[in-house]
Protein backbone atom coordinates (compact mmCIF):
# COMPACT_ATOMS: atom_id res chain seq x y z
CA UNK A 1 0.00 0.00 0.00
CA UNK A 2 1.45 3.34 -1.00
CA UNK A 3 1.54 6.44 1.15
CA UNK A 4 -0.85 8.04 -1.34
CA UNK A 5 -3.44 5.39 -0.45
CA UNK A 6 -3.34 6.56 3.17
CA UNK A 7 -3.29 10.23 2.25
CA UNK A 8 -6.07 12.11 4.10
CA UNK A 9 -7.00 13.94 0.91
CA UNK A 10 -7.40 10.64 -0.93
CA UNK A 11 -9.56 9.23 1.87
CA UNK A 12 -11.73 12.33 1.96
CA UNK A 13 -12.16 12.20 -1.79
CA UNK A 14 -13.23 8.54 -1.65
CA UNK A 15 -15.59 9.27 1.24
CA UNK A 16 -17.26 12.02 -0.81
CA UNK A 17 -17.55 9.66 -3.78
CA UNK A 18 -18.98 6.90 -1.58
CA UNK A 19 -21.61 9.20 -0.03
CA UNK A 20 -22.54 10.46 -3.49
CA UNK A 21 -22.93 6.90 -4.74
CA UNK A 22 -25.07 6.02 -1.72
CA UNK A 23 -27.31 9.04 -2.28
CA UNK A 24 -27.66 8.05 -5.94
CA UNK A 25 -28.73 4.53 -4.96
CA UNK A 26 -25.51 3.00 -6.35
CA UNK A 27 -25.02 0.61 -3.45
CA UNK A 28 -22.43 -1.64 -5.09
CA UNK A 29 -20.21 1.33 -5.93
CA UNK A 30 -20.60 2.76 -2.44
CA UNK A 31 -19.85 -0.63 -0.90
CA UNK A 32 -16.68 -1.09 -2.95
CA UNK A 33 -15.45 2.35 -1.92
CA UNK A 34 -16.23 1.57 1.73
CA UNK A 35 -14.17 -1.59 1.62
CA UNK A 36 -11.29 0.26 0.02
CA UNK A 37 -11.44 3.05 2.61
CA UNK A 38 -11.51 0.69 5.60
CA UNK A 39 -8.68 -1.42 4.22
CA UNK A 40 -6.53 1.71 4.20
CA UNK A 41 -7.91 3.25 7.40
CA UNK A 42 -9.65 0.58 9.51
CA UNK A 43 -10.10 2.97 12.46
CA UNK A 44 -11.74 5.75 10.45
CA UNK A 45 -15.12 6.55 12.07
CA UNK A 46 -16.55 8.07 8.87
CA UNK A 47 -15.86 4.84 7.01
CA UNK A 48 -17.77 2.76 9.56
CA UNK A 49 -20.57 5.31 9.58
CA UNK A 50 -20.93 4.95 5.84
CA UNK A 51 -21.08 1.16 6.23
CA UNK A 52 -23.91 1.69 8.71
CA UNK A 53 -25.83 3.84 6.26
CA UNK A 54 -25.30 1.20 3.57
CA UNK A 55 -26.65 -1.43 5.97
CA UNK A 56 -29.77 0.63 6.55
CA UNK A 57 -30.28 1.19 2.83
CA UNK A 58 -29.91 -2.53 2.05
CA UNK A 59 -32.04 -3.52 5.09
CA UNK A 60 -29.12 -5.32 6.70
CA UNK A 61 -29.83 -4.27 10.27
CA UNK A 62 -27.10 -6.44 11.79
CA UNK A 63 -24.38 -4.81 9.70
CA UNK A 64 -25.82 -1.36 10.36
CA UNK A 65 -25.88 -1.95 14.10
CA UNK A 66 -22.30 -3.25 14.20
CA UNK A 67 -21.06 -0.35 12.07
CA UNK A 68 -22.69 2.39 14.15
CA UNK A 69 -21.48 0.69 17.34
CA UNK A 70 -17.95 0.77 15.90
CA UNK A 71 -18.30 4.49 15.22
CA UNK A 72 -19.32 5.23 18.81
CA UNK A 73 -16.36 3.14 20.05
CA UNK A 74 -13.92 5.01 17.82
CA UNK A 75 -15.51 8.41 18.38
CA UNK A 76 -17.77 8.55 21.48
CA UNK A 77 -18.84 12.10 20.51
CA UNK A 78 -20.33 11.04 17.13
CA UNK A 79 -23.92 12.18 17.70
CA UNK A 80 -25.28 10.90 14.39
CA UNK A 81 -24.03 7.36 15.07
CA UNK A 82 -25.57 7.42 18.55
CA UNK A 83 -28.87 8.59 17.04
CA UNK A 84 -28.81 5.83 14.41
CA UNK A 85 -28.08 3.28 17.13
CA UNK A 86 -30.99 4.62 19.16
CA UNK A 87 -33.32 4.18 16.20
CA UNK A 88 -32.23 0.58 15.62
CA UNK A 89 -32.53 -0.27 19.31
CA UNK A 90 -35.91 1.42 19.55
CA UNK A 91 -37.35 -0.52 16.62
CA UNK A 92 -35.92 -3.75 18.09
CA UNK A 93 -37.77 -3.14 21.35
CA UNK A 94 -34.60 -2.54 23.40
CA UNK A 95 -36.01 0.63 24.87
CA UNK A 96 -33.64 1.10 27.83
CA UNK A 97 -30.58 0.83 25.59
CA UNK A 98 -32.29 3.07 23.02
CA UNK A 99 -32.83 5.74 25.70
CA UNK A 100 -29.15 5.58 26.64
CA UNK A 101 -28.06 5.96 23.02
CA UNK A 102 -30.50 8.83 22.49
CA UNK A 103 -29.15 10.57 25.59
CA UNK A 104 -25.65 10.36 24.10
CA UNK A 105 -26.92 11.73 20.78
CA UNK A 106 -28.55 14.66 22.60
CA UNK A 107 -25.42 15.23 24.65
CA UNK A 108 -23.21 15.56 21.57
CA UNK A 109 -25.70 16.97 19.05
CA UNK A 110 -24.42 20.52 18.94
CA UNK A 111 -25.99 22.49 16.09
CA UNK A 112 -25.75 19.90 13.32
CA UNK A 113 -29.19 20.09 11.65
CA UNK A 114 -28.95 16.50 10.36
CA UNK A 115 -28.52 15.23 13.90
CA UNK A 116 -31.14 17.60 15.32
CA UNK A 117 -33.73 16.39 12.82
CA UNK A 118 -32.86 12.75 13.49
CA UNK A 119 -33.21 13.28 17.24
CA UNK A 120 -36.58 14.92 16.64
CA UNK A 121 -37.65 11.87 14.61
CA UNK A 122 -36.57 9.58 17.45
CA UNK A 123 -38.57 11.52 20.00
CA UNK A 124 -41.53 11.43 17.63
CA UNK A 125 -41.16 7.66 17.17
CA UNK A 126 -41.18 7.31 20.94
CA UNK A 127 -44.35 9.40 21.28
CA UNK A 128 -42.60 12.42 22.83
CA UNK A 129 -43.89 14.92 20.29
CA UNK A 130 -43.30 17.99 22.44
CA UNK A 131 -39.60 17.15 22.65
CA UNK A 132 -39.59 16.32 18.95
CA UNK A 133 -40.92 19.77 18.07
CA UNK A 134 -38.03 21.50 19.79
CA UNK A 135 -35.48 19.59 17.76
CA UNK A 136 -37.38 19.98 14.49
CA UNK A 137 -37.55 23.73 15.10
CA UNK A 138 -33.81 23.88 15.76
CA UNK A 139 -33.09 21.87 12.60
CA UNK A 140 -35.22 24.20 10.48
CA UNK A 141 -33.62 27.26 12.05
CA UNK A 142 -30.14 25.93 11.24
CA UNK A 143 -30.99 24.76 7.70
CA UNK A 144 -34.13 26.54 6.45
CA UNK A 145 -33.38 25.42 2.89
CA UNK A 146 -33.75 21.71 3.80
CA UNK A 147 -37.35 20.87 2.95
CA UNK A 148 -37.24 17.48 4.72
CA UNK A 149 -36.73 19.21 8.05
CA UNK A 150 -39.57 21.60 7.29
CA UNK A 151 -41.88 18.69 6.43
CA UNK A 152 -41.16 17.01 9.76
CA UNK A 153 -41.93 20.23 11.61
CA UNK A 154 -45.14 20.73 9.60
CA UNK A 155 -46.29 17.22 10.46
CA UNK A 156 -45.56 17.87 14.12
CA UNK A 157 -47.70 21.04 14.04
CA UNK A 158 -50.53 19.08 12.45
CA UNK A 159 -50.27 16.32 15.08
CA UNK A 160 -50.95 18.96 17.74
CA UNK A 161 -53.92 20.39 15.85
CA UNK A 162 -52.11 23.58 14.86
CA UNK A 163 -53.36 23.20 11.30
CA UNK A 164 -52.85 26.82 10.29
CA UNK A 165 -49.16 26.71 11.20
CA UNK A 166 -48.81 23.34 9.51
CA UNK A 167 -50.34 24.60 6.27
CA UNK A 168 -48.16 27.72 6.35
CA UNK A 169 -45.03 25.58 6.65
CA UNK A 170 -46.16 23.31 3.82
CA UNK A 171 -46.84 26.24 1.53
CA UNK A 172 -43.39 27.67 2.31
CA UNK A 173 -41.90 24.26 1.61
CA UNK A 174 -43.64 24.04 -1.75
CA UNK A 175 -42.20 27.40 -2.77
CA UNK A 176 -38.74 25.89 -2.28
CA UNK A 177 -39.59 22.41 -3.56
CA UNK A 178 -42.71 22.75 -5.74
CA UNK A 179 -42.52 19.12 -6.89
CA UNK A 180 -42.40 17.50 -3.43
CA UNK A 181 -44.93 14.61 -3.61
CA UNK A 182 -45.16 14.09 0.14
CA UNK A 183 -45.66 17.80 0.86
CA UNK A 184 -48.54 17.96 -1.62
CA UNK A 185 -50.08 14.85 -0.05
CA UNK A 186 -49.83 16.19 3.51
CA UNK A 187 -51.23 19.55 2.42
CA UNK A 188 -54.21 17.92 0.67
CA UNK A 189 -54.97 15.87 3.78
CA UNK A 190 -54.66 18.86 6.12
CA UNK A 191 -56.97 21.37 4.47
CA UNK A 192 -60.29 21.07 2.65
CA UNK A 193 -60.16 21.83 -1.07
CA UNK A 194 -62.52 24.60 -2.17
CA UNK A 195 -61.67 24.53 -5.89
CA UNK A 196 -59.66 22.48 -8.38
CA UNK A 197 -56.50 24.61 -8.41
CA UNK A 198 -54.45 22.20 -6.31
CA UNK A 199 -55.75 19.26 -8.33
CA UNK A 200 -54.68 20.86 -11.61
CA UNK A 201 -51.25 21.62 -10.21
CA UNK A 202 -50.77 18.02 -9.09
CA UNK A 203 -52.05 16.55 -12.36
CA UNK A 204 -49.23 18.37 -14.13
CA UNK A 205 -46.72 17.02 -11.61
CA UNK A 206 -47.90 13.41 -11.70
CA UNK A 207 -47.72 13.46 -15.49
CA UNK A 208 -44.08 14.49 -15.24
CA UNK A 209 -42.83 11.63 -13.05
CA UNK A 210 -42.42 7.93 -13.67
CA UNK A 211 -41.54 7.12 -10.05
CA UNK A 212 -44.40 5.00 -8.65
CA UNK A 213 -43.95 6.14 -5.04
CA UNK A 214 -44.18 9.78 -6.10
CA UNK A 215 -47.17 8.96 -8.32
CA UNK A 216 -48.89 7.35 -5.35
CA UNK A 217 -48.50 10.47 -3.20
CA UNK A 218 -49.88 12.69 -5.96
CA UNK A 219 -52.82 10.43 -6.86
CA UNK A 220 -53.92 9.96 -3.25
CA UNK A 221 -53.73 13.72 -2.73
CA UNK A 222 -55.74 14.31 -5.91
CA UNK A 223 -58.32 11.79 -4.74
CA UNK A 224 -58.67 13.55 -1.39
CA UNK A 225 -59.22 16.93 -3.08
CA UNK A 226 -61.85 15.49 -5.43
CA UNK A 227 -63.58 13.93 -2.43
CA UNK A 228 -63.65 17.33 -0.70
CA UNK A 229 -65.46 18.68 -3.78
CA UNK A 230 -67.85 15.69 -3.96
CA UNK A 231 -66.39 14.66 -7.33
CA UNK A 232 -66.89 11.00 -6.53
CA UNK A 233 -66.04 9.47 -9.91
CA UNK A 234 -62.85 11.49 -10.21
CA UNK A 235 -61.92 10.67 -6.61
CA UNK A 236 -62.40 6.95 -7.21
CA UNK A 237 -60.26 7.04 -10.35
CA UNK A 238 -57.50 8.89 -8.53
CA UNK A 239 -57.49 6.52 -5.55
CA UNK A 240 -57.37 3.53 -7.89
CA UNK A 241 -54.42 5.04 -9.77
CA UNK A 242 -52.63 5.81 -6.50
CA UNK A 243 -53.22 2.32 -5.14
CA UNK A 244 -51.94 0.73 -8.35
CA UNK A 245 -48.80 2.88 -8.21
CA UNK A 246 -48.16 2.03 -4.56
CA UNK A 247 -48.77 -1.67 -5.22
CA UNK A 248 -45.91 -1.62 -7.74
CA UNK A 249 -43.49 -0.56 -4.99
CA UNK A 250 -44.14 -3.44 -2.59
CA UNK A 251 -44.52 -7.18 -2.38
CA UNK A 252 -47.55 -8.57 -0.57
CA UNK A 253 -47.24 -12.29 0.13
CA UNK A 254 -50.89 -13.29 0.34
CA UNK A 255 -50.06 -16.99 0.75
CA UNK A 256 -47.98 -16.15 3.83
CA UNK A 257 -50.89 -14.15 5.25
CA UNK A 258 -53.26 -17.05 4.65
CA UNK A 259 -50.83 -19.33 6.52
CA UNK A 260 -50.57 -16.77 9.34
CA UNK A 261 -54.33 -16.58 9.86
CA UNK A 262 -54.76 -20.34 9.65
CA UNK A 263 -52.00 -20.84 12.21
CA UNK A 264 -53.52 -18.27 14.54
CA UNK A 265 -56.88 -20.03 14.36
CA UNK A 266 -55.40 -23.50 14.84
CA UNK A 267 -52.97 -22.53 17.60
CA UNK A 268 -54.86 -20.33 20.04
CA UNK A 269 -57.67 -22.72 20.86
CA UNK A 270 -59.74 -23.16 23.99
CA UNK A 271 -57.45 -26.04 24.94
CA UNK A 272 -54.42 -23.75 24.63
CA UNK A 273 -56.10 -21.18 26.86
CA UNK A 274 -56.94 -23.75 29.52
CA UNK A 275 -53.40 -25.02 29.81
CA UNK A 276 -51.65 -21.63 29.60
CA UNK A 277 -50.19 -20.17 32.80
CA UNK A 278 -51.74 -16.97 34.13
CA UNK A 279 -49.94 -13.75 33.34
CA UNK A 280 -49.82 -10.38 35.10
CA UNK A 281 -52.98 -9.08 36.77
CA UNK A 282 -51.92 -5.44 36.45
CA UNK A 283 -54.93 -3.43 35.28
CA UNK A 284 -53.07 -0.52 33.68
CA UNK A 285 -53.10 -1.31 29.93
CA UNK A 286 -56.12 -0.56 27.75
CA UNK A 287 -55.68 -2.08 24.28
CA UNK A 288 -57.71 -0.61 21.42
CA UNK A 289 -57.47 -2.75 18.32
CA UNK A 290 -59.14 -3.77 15.07
CA UNK A 291 -58.79 -2.93 11.41
CA UNK A 292 -57.32 0.49 10.54
CA UNK A 293 -59.74 3.34 9.80
CA UNK A 294 -62.51 1.83 11.94
CA UNK A 295 -62.70 4.45 14.70
CA UNK A 296 -59.83 3.32 16.90
CA UNK A 297 -58.45 6.87 17.13
CA UNK A 298 -61.90 8.28 17.93
CA UNK A 299 -62.31 5.89 20.87
CA UNK A 300 -58.74 6.53 22.01
CA UNK A 301 -59.43 10.27 22.15
CA UNK A 302 -62.75 9.77 23.96
CA UNK A 303 -61.11 7.66 26.66
CA UNK A 304 -57.93 9.71 27.00
CA UNK A 305 -60.03 12.80 27.71
CA UNK A 306 -60.66 11.14 31.09
CA UNK A 307 -58.34 12.30 33.85
CA UNK A 308 -57.39 8.72 34.77
CA UNK A 309 -56.33 7.60 31.28
CA UNK A 310 -53.22 8.42 29.25
CA UNK A 311 -52.96 7.80 25.50
CA UNK A 312 -49.53 6.26 24.92
CA UNK A 313 -50.03 5.91 21.14
CA UNK A 314 -49.62 3.02 18.71
CA UNK A 315 -47.07 1.10 20.74
CA UNK A 316 -44.96 -1.66 19.23
CA UNK A 317 -44.06 -2.94 22.68
CA UNK A 318 -46.28 -6.03 22.73
CA UNK A 319 -45.34 -7.52 19.33
CA UNK A 320 -41.70 -6.64 19.99
CA UNK A 321 -41.86 -8.41 23.37
CA UNK A 322 -43.19 -11.48 21.56
CA UNK A 323 -40.33 -11.36 19.06
CA UNK A 324 -37.76 -10.84 21.79
CA UNK A 325 -38.94 -13.75 23.95
CA UNK A 326 -39.22 -16.10 20.99
CA UNK A 327 -35.85 -15.07 19.55
CA UNK A 328 -37.63 -14.50 16.23
CA UNK A 329 -35.48 -12.42 13.87
CA UNK A 330 -37.21 -12.82 10.50
CA UNK A 331 -37.99 -9.45 8.86
CA UNK A 332 -41.74 -10.12 8.62
CA UNK A 333 -43.60 -8.53 11.51
CA UNK A 334 -46.02 -11.44 11.80
CA UNK A 335 -45.71 -14.98 10.45
CA UNK A 336 -46.99 -18.49 11.02
CA UNK A 337 -43.62 -19.45 12.51
CA UNK A 338 -43.75 -16.56 14.98
CA UNK A 339 -47.23 -17.64 16.11
CA UNK A 340 -46.10 -21.22 16.70
CA UNK A 341 -43.15 -20.00 18.76
CA UNK A 342 -45.23 -17.44 20.67
CA UNK A 343 -47.70 -20.09 21.81
CA UNK A 344 -44.87 -21.68 23.85
CA UNK A 345 -43.83 -18.46 25.62
CA UNK A 346 -44.63 -18.25 29.33
CA UNK A 347 -47.52 -15.72 29.58
CA UNK A 348 -46.20 -14.32 32.87
CA UNK A 349 -42.82 -13.54 31.27
CA UNK A 350 -44.54 -11.98 28.26
CA UNK A 351 -46.78 -9.80 30.41
CA UNK A 352 -43.87 -8.58 32.51
CA UNK A 353 -41.73 -7.94 29.42
CA UNK A 354 -44.49 -5.79 27.95
CA UNK A 355 -45.12 -3.84 31.15
CA UNK A 356 -41.41 -3.23 31.61
CA UNK A 357 -40.92 -1.91 28.07
CA UNK A 358 -44.09 0.24 28.25
CA UNK A 359 -43.14 1.85 31.57
CA UNK A 360 -41.38 4.84 30.05
CA UNK A 361 -44.36 5.81 27.84
CA UNK A 362 -47.36 4.89 29.97
CA UNK A 363 -47.67 8.25 31.69
CA UNK A 364 -48.57 8.75 35.35
CA UNK A 365 -52.30 7.94 35.23
CA UNK A 366 -53.82 4.66 36.52
CA UNK A 367 -54.63 3.49 32.98
CA UNK A 368 -52.85 3.93 29.65
CA UNK A 369 -54.00 3.22 26.10
CA UNK A 370 -52.03 1.10 23.66
CA UNK A 371 -53.74 1.71 20.32
CA UNK A 372 -51.99 -0.54 17.82
CA UNK A 373 -54.76 -1.83 15.53
CA UNK A 374 -52.85 -4.95 14.44
CA UNK A 375 -52.80 -6.22 18.02
CA UNK A 376 -56.04 -8.03 17.11
CA UNK A 377 -53.73 -10.72 15.72
CA UNK A 378 -52.25 -11.20 19.19
CA UNK A 379 -55.47 -10.87 21.18
CA UNK A 380 -55.21 -14.37 22.75
CA UNK A 381 -51.66 -13.65 23.90
CA UNK A 382 -52.68 -10.27 25.34
CA UNK A 383 -55.67 -11.78 27.15
CA UNK A 384 -53.51 -14.53 28.64
CA UNK A 385 -50.33 -12.57 29.40
CA UNK A 386 -52.23 -9.55 30.77
CA UNK A 387 -55.56 -10.85 32.15
CA UNK A 388 -55.94 -7.66 34.18
CA UNK A 389 -55.82 -5.46 31.09
CA UNK A 390 -58.77 -4.12 29.12
CA UNK A 391 -59.21 -4.93 25.43
CA UNK A 392 -61.54 -2.92 23.16
CA UNK A 393 -62.20 -4.11 19.61
CA UNK A 394 -63.63 -1.70 17.03
CA UNK A 395 -65.88 -2.97 14.26
CA UNK A 396 -67.20 -1.17 11.19
CA UNK A 397 -69.38 -1.96 8.17
CA UNK A 398 -67.14 -4.20 6.04
CA UNK A 399 -67.44 -2.18 2.83
CA UNK A 400 -66.78 1.14 4.59
CA UNK A 401 -63.82 -0.40 6.44
CA UNK A 402 -62.30 -1.73 3.22
CA UNK A 403 -62.84 1.49 1.26
CA UNK A 404 -61.40 3.60 4.09
CA UNK A 405 -58.20 1.54 4.06
CA UNK A 406 -58.03 1.49 0.27
CA UNK A 407 -58.18 5.31 0.21
CA UNK A 408 -55.36 5.66 2.74
CA UNK A 409 -51.70 5.76 1.79
CA UNK A 410 -49.98 4.00 4.69
CA UNK A 411 -46.28 4.20 5.51
CA UNK A 412 -45.12 0.58 5.62
CA UNK A 413 -48.04 -1.42 6.96
CA UNK A 414 -51.26 -2.95 5.62
CA UNK A 415 -49.69 -4.14 2.37
CA UNK A 416 -52.96 -5.83 1.43
CA UNK A 417 -54.81 -2.54 1.05
CA UNK A 418 -53.68 -1.44 -2.44
CA UNK A 419 -55.59 -3.90 -4.63
CA UNK A 420 -59.40 -4.28 -4.31
CA UNK A 421 -59.44 -8.08 -4.34
CA UNK A 422 -56.54 -8.40 -1.89
CA UNK A 423 -58.17 -5.87 0.42
CA UNK A 424 -61.47 -7.78 0.45
CA UNK A 425 -59.89 -11.19 0.93
CA UNK A 426 -57.84 -9.87 3.84
CA UNK A 427 -60.97 -8.48 5.42
CA UNK A 428 -62.74 -11.82 5.10
CA UNK A 429 -59.81 -13.54 6.83
CA UNK A 430 -59.93 -10.93 9.59
CA UNK A 431 -63.69 -11.44 10.09
CA UNK A 432 -63.27 -15.21 10.31
CA UNK A 433 -60.46 -14.83 12.84
CA UNK A 434 -62.51 -12.50 15.01
CA UNK A 435 -65.36 -15.02 14.97
CA UNK A 436 -62.90 -17.51 16.49
CA UNK A 437 -61.76 -15.00 19.09
CA UNK A 438 -65.38 -14.33 20.05
CA UNK A 439 -66.00 -18.06 20.51
CA UNK A 440 -62.85 -18.63 22.59
CA UNK A 441 -62.10 -15.30 24.29
CA UNK A 442 -65.45 -13.49 24.40
CA UNK A 443 -64.99 -12.64 28.08
CA UNK A 444 -61.63 -10.99 27.39
CA UNK A 445 -62.68 -8.06 25.21
CA UNK A 446 -65.41 -5.52 24.61
CA UNK A 447 -66.65 -4.56 21.16
CA UNK A 448 -67.69 -1.13 19.96
CA UNK A 449 -69.41 -0.52 16.63
CA UNK A 450 -68.08 2.58 14.87
CA UNK A 451 -71.48 3.44 13.39
CA UNK A 452 -73.11 3.40 16.84
CA UNK A 453 -70.41 5.63 18.31
CA UNK A 454 -70.56 8.07 15.41
CA UNK A 455 -74.36 8.34 15.55
CA UNK A 456 -74.73 8.69 19.33
CA UNK A 457 -71.43 8.88 21.18
CA UNK A 458 -72.53 9.34 24.78
CA UNK A 459 -74.06 5.88 25.43
CA UNK A 460 -71.01 4.19 23.94
CA UNK A 461 -68.61 6.43 25.88
CA UNK A 462 -70.43 5.81 29.16
CA UNK A 463 -70.42 2.06 28.50
CA UNK A 464 -66.66 2.11 27.93
CA UNK A 465 -65.92 4.17 31.03
CA UNK A 466 -68.06 1.78 33.13
CA UNK A 467 -66.14 -1.18 31.72
CA UNK A 468 -62.95 0.43 33.00
CA UNK A 469 -64.47 0.86 36.47
CA UNK A 470 -64.05 4.64 36.35
CA UNK A 471 -66.46 7.44 37.25
CA UNK A 472 -67.98 9.28 34.31
CA UNK A 473 -66.38 12.57 33.22
CA UNK A 474 -68.14 14.90 30.78
CA UNK A 475 -64.80 15.77 29.18
CA UNK A 476 -64.99 12.45 27.33
CA UNK A 477 -67.64 13.95 25.06
CA UNK A 478 -65.40 16.95 24.37
CA UNK A 479 -62.52 14.76 23.21
CA UNK A 480 -61.86 17.10 20.27
CA UNK A 481 -60.69 19.85 22.64
CA UNK A 482 -57.61 17.90 23.80
CA UNK A 483 -54.30 19.62 22.96
CA UNK A 484 -52.30 16.38 22.90
CA UNK A 485 -50.78 15.04 19.69
CA UNK A 486 -52.49 12.67 17.25
CA UNK A 487 -50.19 10.99 14.73
CA UNK A 488 -52.57 8.74 12.82
CA UNK A 489 -54.41 9.36 9.55
CA UNK A 490 -57.25 10.74 11.70
CA UNK A 491 -55.15 13.63 13.05
CA UNK A 492 -57.40 16.24 11.42
CA UNK A 493 -60.77 14.50 11.83
CA UNK A 494 -60.52 13.98 15.60
CA UNK A 495 -60.24 17.74 16.12
CA UNK A 496 -64.02 17.95 15.57
CA UNK A 497 -67.03 16.28 17.25
CA UNK A 498 -68.07 12.78 16.19
CA UNK A 499 -70.07 12.70 12.93
CA UNK A 500 -71.60 10.21 10.49
CA UNK A 501 -70.31 11.70 7.23
CA UNK A 502 -68.22 8.61 6.56
CA UNK A 503 -71.00 6.13 7.27
CA UNK A 504 -72.18 4.46 4.06
CA UNK A 505 -69.60 6.28 1.95
CA UNK A 506 -68.66 3.00 0.26
CA UNK A 507 -71.75 3.41 -1.93
CA UNK A 508 -70.08 6.41 -3.59
CA UNK A 509 -67.47 3.98 -4.92
CA UNK A 510 -69.71 1.01 -5.62
CA UNK A 511 -69.18 1.09 -9.37
CA UNK A 512 -65.42 1.68 -9.34
CA UNK A 513 -64.61 -0.89 -6.65
CA UNK A 514 -67.08 -3.59 -7.66
CA UNK A 515 -64.46 -6.42 -7.42
CA UNK A 516 -63.91 -5.52 -3.77
CA UNK A 517 -67.60 -5.61 -2.92
CA UNK A 518 -68.29 -8.71 -5.01
CA UNK A 519 -65.56 -10.54 -3.09
CA UNK A 520 -67.03 -9.49 0.26
CA UNK A 521 -70.49 -10.69 -0.77
CA UNK A 522 -69.10 -13.96 -2.16
CA UNK A 523 -67.46 -14.44 1.25
CA UNK A 524 -70.85 -14.35 2.95
CA UNK A 525 -71.09 -10.71 4.03
CA UNK A 526 -74.21 -8.61 3.57
CA UNK A 527 -73.50 -5.05 2.49
CA UNK A 528 -77.01 -3.65 2.16
CA UNK A 529 -79.63 -3.83 4.86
Amino acid sequence: MTSADRNPRSLKSDLRRAFAALNAGQLETAGALCRSILQRAPELPQGHFLVGLLGLESQDRKTAFQAFASVTRLDPTHAAAWAQLARLLQTDGQFDRADQALAEAVRHAGDDPIVLDLIGSLYSLGGEHGQARRYFERAVARAPEQTGYMLNLANNRIYFGDLEAGVELLERLLVQAPRSPQAHWVLANTRTASDTSHIERMLDLVAGTDHPRAQAFFWYAIGKCHEDLAHWDEAASAFCAGAAARRRTLQFDEAAEVALFETLENTFTEAWRRQANRGSDESGPVFILGQPRTGTTLIERVLSAHSAIHAAGELQQFPLAVRRLTGHTAPQRYSATLVEQAARVDPARLGQAYLSSARRVRGDTPLFIDKLPQNYLLLPLIATALPGSHIIHLTRHPADACVASFKQLFADAYLHSYEPGEMARHHLRYRTLLDRWRERFDDAFLEVHYEAAAADLEPQARRLIRSLALPWEAACLRFYEQPTAVTTASAVQVREPAHTRSVGQWQRYEQHLAPMFDTLVAGGLTLNG
